[in-house]
Protein backbone atom coordinates (compact mmCIF):
# COMPACT_ATOMS: atom_id res chain seq x y z
CA UNK A 1 0.00 0.00 0.00
CA UNK A 2 1.67 3.62 -0.64
CA UNK A 3 2.43 5.19 2.20
CA UNK A 4 0.98 8.56 2.88
CA UNK A 5 4.10 10.20 1.64
CA UNK A 6 3.99 8.70 -1.93
CA UNK A 7 -0.32 9.27 -1.75
CA UNK A 8 0.06 12.70 -1.32
CA UNK A 9 2.76 13.38 -3.26
CA UNK A 10 0.55 11.42 -6.05
CA UNK A 11 -2.31 13.69 -5.94
CA UNK A 12 0.32 16.87 -6.16
CA UNK A 13 -0.44 18.64 -2.69
CA UNK A 14 1.95 17.66 -0.54
CA UNK A 15 3.33 19.77 2.56
CA UNK A 16 6.43 18.64 4.57
CA UNK A 17 8.56 20.43 7.68
CA UNK A 18 11.74 18.23 8.94
CA UNK A 19 11.54 18.16 12.43
CA UNK A 20 13.62 15.20 14.11
CA UNK A 21 14.73 13.68 10.57
CA UNK A 22 10.69 12.47 10.76
CA UNK A 23 8.07 13.85 7.92
CA UNK A 24 5.65 16.18 9.13
CA UNK A 25 2.40 16.48 6.75
CA UNK A 26 0.25 19.29 6.63
CA UNK A 27 -3.13 18.07 7.36
CA UNK A 28 -5.99 18.69 4.70
CA UNK A 29 -3.58 18.12 1.42
CA UNK A 30 -6.38 15.85 -0.27
CA UNK A 31 -8.53 18.24 -2.27
CA UNK A 32 -12.27 16.83 -2.45
CA UNK A 33 -13.60 17.19 -6.27
CA UNK A 34 -16.16 16.26 -8.80
CA UNK A 35 -15.27 12.96 -9.47
CA UNK A 36 -15.10 11.85 -5.69
CA UNK A 37 -17.01 10.21 -3.76
CA UNK A 38 -17.89 8.81 0.12
CA UNK A 39 -18.15 5.71 0.32
CA UNK A 40 -19.99 4.65 3.88
CA UNK A 41 -19.79 1.10 4.66
CA UNK A 42 -22.09 -0.49 7.19
CA UNK A 43 -22.64 1.32 10.13
CA UNK A 44 -25.48 -0.37 11.09
CA UNK A 45 -26.59 -1.67 15.00
CA UNK A 46 -25.90 -5.10 14.76
CA UNK A 47 -21.86 -3.50 14.14
CA UNK A 48 -22.14 -1.05 16.94
CA UNK A 49 -22.06 -2.07 20.74
CA UNK A 50 -24.34 -3.44 21.75
CA UNK A 51 -24.98 -5.27 18.69
CA UNK A 52 -25.07 -8.80 17.57
CA UNK A 53 -21.99 -8.47 16.03
CA UNK A 54 -20.61 -5.50 17.54
CA UNK A 55 -17.29 -4.25 15.95
CA UNK A 56 -15.07 -2.67 18.99
CA UNK A 57 -15.39 0.74 19.21
CA UNK A 58 -17.26 0.66 15.82
CA UNK A 59 -19.41 3.90 17.51
CA UNK A 60 -16.32 5.66 17.58
CA UNK A 61 -16.34 6.15 13.39
CA UNK A 62 -19.60 8.05 13.57
CA UNK A 63 -17.83 11.26 14.51
CA UNK A 64 -15.74 11.28 12.23
CA UNK A 65 -17.63 10.01 9.08
CA UNK A 66 -20.54 12.91 10.15
CA UNK A 67 -17.24 14.95 9.92
CA UNK A 68 -16.27 13.98 6.39
CA UNK A 69 -19.26 13.71 5.18
CA UNK A 70 -20.22 17.33 4.73
CA UNK A 71 -17.46 17.76 2.31
CA UNK A 72 -18.97 15.45 -0.46
CA UNK A 73 -22.01 15.75 -2.20
CA UNK A 74 -21.59 12.68 -3.39
CA UNK A 75 -22.25 10.17 -0.49
CA UNK A 76 -23.33 6.86 -0.91
CA UNK A 77 -24.26 4.15 1.98
CA UNK A 78 -24.39 0.24 2.62
CA UNK A 79 -26.80 -1.84 4.62
CA UNK A 80 -26.23 -5.45 5.48
CA UNK A 81 -29.42 -7.15 4.86
CA UNK A 82 -29.45 -10.94 5.29
CA UNK A 83 -32.65 -12.79 5.81
CA UNK A 84 -33.60 -15.04 8.27
CA UNK A 85 -31.37 -18.26 8.25
CA UNK A 86 -28.59 -17.01 5.80
CA UNK A 87 -26.05 -19.21 4.66
CA UNK A 88 -23.54 -16.87 6.51
CA UNK A 89 -24.95 -17.53 10.08
CA UNK A 90 -23.55 -20.02 12.34
CA UNK A 91 -26.86 -20.90 13.36
CA UNK A 92 -27.75 -21.77 9.94
CA UNK A 93 -24.84 -25.13 10.09
CA UNK A 94 -25.90 -27.46 13.17
CA UNK A 95 -22.66 -27.79 15.59
CA UNK A 96 -21.05 -24.68 14.28
CA UNK A 97 -19.93 -21.59 15.90
CA UNK A 98 -19.54 -18.29 15.26
CA UNK A 99 -16.22 -17.34 13.27
CA UNK A 100 -15.44 -20.58 12.61
CA UNK A 101 -15.15 -21.68 8.67
CA UNK A 102 -16.67 -23.78 6.24
CA UNK A 103 -16.02 -24.59 2.44
CA UNK A 104 -19.17 -23.42 -0.28
CA UNK A 105 -19.25 -23.25 -3.74
CA UNK A 106 -17.80 -19.82 -3.92
CA UNK A 107 -14.94 -20.99 -1.36
CA UNK A 108 -14.07 -20.06 2.11
CA UNK A 109 -17.17 -18.77 3.99
CA UNK A 110 -16.78 -17.14 7.87
CA UNK A 111 -19.54 -18.26 9.95
CA UNK A 112 -21.38 -14.73 12.12
CA UNK A 113 -23.81 -14.59 14.85
CA UNK A 114 -27.10 -13.77 13.22
CA UNK A 115 -26.73 -10.19 12.02
CA UNK A 116 -28.51 -7.44 10.10
CA UNK A 117 -31.50 -9.40 9.63
CA UNK A 118 -34.02 -7.72 6.58
CA UNK A 119 -36.47 -5.26 8.86
CA UNK A 120 -34.96 -5.59 12.29
CA UNK A 121 -33.78 -2.95 14.03
CA UNK A 122 -30.38 -4.13 13.88
CA UNK A 123 -30.56 -4.05 10.22
CA UNK A 124 -30.68 -0.14 10.38
CA UNK A 125 -28.32 2.37 10.04
CA UNK A 126 -27.68 4.00 12.87
CA UNK A 127 -29.71 7.01 14.11
CA UNK A 128 -26.54 8.85 14.83
CA UNK A 129 -25.53 9.25 11.15
CA UNK A 130 -25.70 12.73 9.66
CA UNK A 131 -25.56 12.94 6.01
CA UNK A 132 -28.67 14.01 4.65
CA UNK A 133 -26.86 14.69 1.17
CA UNK A 134 -26.51 10.49 0.83
CA UNK A 135 -27.79 9.96 -3.00
CA UNK A 136 -27.73 5.83 -2.82
CA UNK A 137 -28.16 3.24 -0.55
CA UNK A 138 -26.85 -0.29 -1.92
CA UNK A 139 -28.24 -3.09 0.02
CA UNK A 140 -26.28 -6.42 0.12
CA UNK A 141 -26.16 -9.73 1.34
CA UNK A 142 -29.82 -10.59 0.71
CA UNK A 143 -29.61 -13.55 -1.38
CA UNK A 144 -30.06 -16.42 1.03
CA UNK A 145 -27.51 -18.77 -0.39
CA UNK A 146 -24.43 -15.86 -0.48
CA UNK A 147 -22.31 -13.90 1.74
CA UNK A 148 -21.70 -10.37 0.57
CA UNK A 149 -19.23 -8.43 1.78
CA UNK A 150 -18.34 -5.67 -0.62
CA UNK A 151 -20.49 -2.91 -1.42
CA UNK A 152 -19.48 -4.07 -5.86
CA UNK A 153 -19.75 -7.70 -6.19
CA UNK A 154 -21.50 -10.78 -3.87
CA UNK A 155 -18.98 -13.05 -2.12
CA UNK A 156 -19.36 -15.91 -5.83
CA UNK A 157 -17.46 -12.91 -7.61
CA UNK A 158 -19.70 -12.34 -10.58
CA UNK A 159 -23.18 -11.04 -8.97
CA UNK A 160 -23.29 -7.66 -8.82
CA UNK A 161 -24.90 -4.68 -6.97
CA UNK A 162 -24.53 -1.90 -9.77
CA UNK A 163 -22.78 0.42 -8.12
CA UNK A 164 -19.89 0.30 -10.53
CA UNK A 165 -22.09 1.48 -13.23
CA UNK A 166 -23.94 4.04 -11.13
CA UNK A 167 -20.65 5.85 -10.43
CA UNK A 168 -19.17 5.44 -13.65
CA UNK A 169 -22.58 7.03 -15.17
CA UNK A 170 -21.99 9.87 -13.22
CA UNK A 171 -18.16 10.40 -13.46
CA UNK A 172 -17.50 9.17 -10.34
CA UNK A 173 -13.67 7.82 -10.10
CA UNK A 174 -12.27 8.96 -6.50
CA UNK A 175 -13.65 6.72 -4.07
CA UNK A 176 -13.07 7.26 -0.18
CA UNK A 177 -14.13 4.37 1.49
CA UNK A 178 -14.66 4.42 5.62
CA UNK A 179 -17.36 2.36 8.28
CA UNK A 180 -16.89 -1.65 9.54
CA UNK A 181 -15.55 -3.47 9.29
CA UNK A 182 -11.92 -2.98 7.97
CA UNK A 183 -11.03 -6.28 7.28
CA UNK A 184 -14.36 -7.75 5.36
CA UNK A 185 -16.85 -5.31 3.93
CA UNK A 186 -14.37 -2.30 3.84
CA UNK A 187 -11.67 -3.94 2.55
CA UNK A 188 -13.42 -6.28 0.19
CA UNK A 189 -15.32 -3.07 -1.28
CA UNK A 190 -11.94 -1.48 -1.79
CA UNK A 191 -10.07 -4.22 -3.74
CA UNK A 192 -13.30 -4.67 -6.00
CA UNK A 193 -13.11 -0.78 -6.63
CA UNK A 194 -9.86 -1.17 -7.92
CA UNK A 195 -10.63 -4.13 -9.81
CA UNK A 196 -13.15 -1.75 -11.32
CA UNK A 197 -10.63 0.89 -12.51
CA UNK A 198 -11.54 3.18 -9.41
CA UNK A 199 -9.22 4.88 -7.02
CA UNK A 200 -9.37 3.67 -3.65
CA UNK A 201 -8.69 5.45 -0.46
CA UNK A 202 -9.23 3.56 2.49
CA UNK A 203 -9.23 5.89 5.60
CA UNK A 204 -8.16 4.40 8.73
CA UNK A 205 -9.65 6.49 11.44
CA UNK A 206 -12.77 6.45 10.02
CA UNK A 207 -13.52 2.38 10.15
CA UNK A 208 -12.85 -0.31 12.87
CA UNK A 209 -11.75 -4.11 12.31
CA UNK A 210 -13.22 -7.54 13.80
CA UNK A 211 -9.61 -8.88 13.42
CA UNK A 212 -10.57 -12.55 13.47
CA UNK A 213 -7.86 -15.19 12.47
CA UNK A 214 -5.38 -12.92 11.73
CA UNK A 215 -8.03 -10.94 9.39
CA UNK A 216 -6.83 -7.19 9.79
CA UNK A 217 -3.60 -7.60 8.45
CA UNK A 218 -4.51 -9.67 5.70
CA UNK A 219 -6.56 -7.22 4.56
CA UNK A 220 -4.30 -4.38 4.64
CA UNK A 221 -1.53 -6.45 2.78
CA UNK A 222 -4.04 -7.45 0.03
CA UNK A 223 -5.20 -4.04 0.14
CA UNK A 224 -1.66 -2.50 -0.26
CA UNK A 225 -0.87 -4.84 -3.07
CA UNK A 226 -3.83 -3.59 -5.29
CA UNK A 227 -3.19 -0.18 -4.53
CA UNK A 228 -5.76 1.10 -2.09
CA UNK A 229 -4.20 4.11 -0.56
CA UNK A 230 -4.34 4.31 3.08
CA UNK A 231 -5.23 7.67 4.50
CA UNK A 232 -6.22 9.50 7.48
CA UNK A 233 -9.71 11.76 7.86
CA UNK A 234 -7.34 14.90 8.46
CA UNK A 235 -5.36 13.94 5.35
CA UNK A 236 -8.83 15.57 3.73
CA UNK A 237 -9.70 19.01 3.16
CA UNK A 238 -13.31 19.03 4.31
Amino acid sequence: MRNRRQTLAALGSIAMTAIASRPVWAAASIKIDDASALLVIDVQNCFLPGGSLAVKEGDQVLPVINRLAKGFSNVVMTQDWHTAGHVSFASSHPGKKPFETIDLAYGKQVLWPDHCVQGTDGASLSKDLSIPQAELIIRKGYHKDVDSYSAFTEADGKTTTGLAAWLKARKLQRLFIAGLATDFCVAWTALDARKAGFDAFVIEDACRGIDTQGSLAKAWADMAKAGVMRIQSNDIAV
